[in-house]
Formats: C-alpha cells, sequence, structure tokens
C-alpha cells in the first residue's frame, strides 16, 4: 500500500473547484491521461455517484464511485480497475481568494502492480500533482478575463 499526499492552491471559489472534481466527466479536459468518462448513475450527482473511466495511453477502464459528499468541503471516493483500488478524500478550504485543495489518498496495488510496490507512491505523487495543476490551470484559464 502507498499513500499519496499533496495540495494545490486554485484562484477559483471552493464551490467551482468542488462541482469540476466532483463530476468526473470534466476530469478528461484537464488530466490529458483520462481519455473518456462515463457516468453510470442517474443525476444528480451525490453519494454513491458511480463512472466508468477509460485511461487514455493504458486503454485501462476504472470503476469510480464517491464514498463521501459534502459540498464544498469533502469528497470521498473509491476507485478501482485490474492494476490497483484507490481510496481517499479531496478537502477544499477558503484560503484568501482562492481554494486549497488537499488529496490524500492509500493506493493499494494488485496482482503483478504489487511488485512495484515502493514505486507506487513517488510516481503516484508526481501523477496526481500533474492532474490537479492541469485543473488549476483549467480553472483559472476560464476565470481569466477574455482580451479582444
Amino acid at each position: 500500500m502507498a499513500h499519496v499526499t499533496g495540495s494545490v492552491r486554485i484562484a477559483a471559489p471552493p464551490e467551482q473547484v468542488f462541482d469540476t472534481v466532483a463530476d468526473s466527466r470534466n476530469e478528461p479536459s484537464f488530466n490529458t491521461a483520462m481519455s473518456q468518462v462515463e457516468l453510470l448513475t442517474p443525476e444528480p450527482i451525490g453519494l454513491g455517484t458511480r463512472f466508468r473511466a477509460r485511461m487514455g495511453n493504458a486503454g485501462m477502464d476504472m470503476l469510480v464511485e464517491l464514498t463521501e459528499f459534502d459540498r464544498p468541503h469533502r469528497l470521498g471516493s473509491l476507485t478501482t480497475s485490474s492494476i490497483m483500488e484507490t481510496s481517499g478524500t479531496l478537502t477544499f478550504t477558503t484560503d484568501t481568494d482562492a481554494t486549497l485543495m488537499v488529496w490524500d489518498w492509500q493506493v493499494h496495488p494488485k496482482g503483478w502492480f504489487r511488485m512495484l510496490g515502493p514505486l507506487v507512491g513517488p510516481v503516484g505523487r508526481r501523477m496526481e500533482r500533474k492532474i490537479w495543476t492541469g485543473l488549476k490551470r483549467r480553472l483559472e484559464a476560464d476565470a481569466a478575463p477574455r482580451t479582444s
């Protein structure tokens, strides 16, 4: 098992950050590794909502289920795939005129992937940093004033 944590400050309100992340269908717009996400349960998005996600390069499917839903403060999820299970939370707090988003994941490798155990933490931290920096760029670009 690996523990993957980190944080990012995003110049957007917590409600906007939370709503963008809670609807996993948004993820391909800020995570270049994610090619497709499908909602498996009826709207609205909330506790128990499930998505099927496909990682583009790997062609790997993942099932994502929202296990905590306290808008706009805390979002929990469980993600399962053929090679790992990841559970944990995202927390969202106001930081002056921005949102501090903190991730805290437990990653449980499965099958042959367990042999890579010592690498899961460092690789996972880099991957999460890249994903959430992509979210930051997307939301801050959306908020930037347009010039003619």
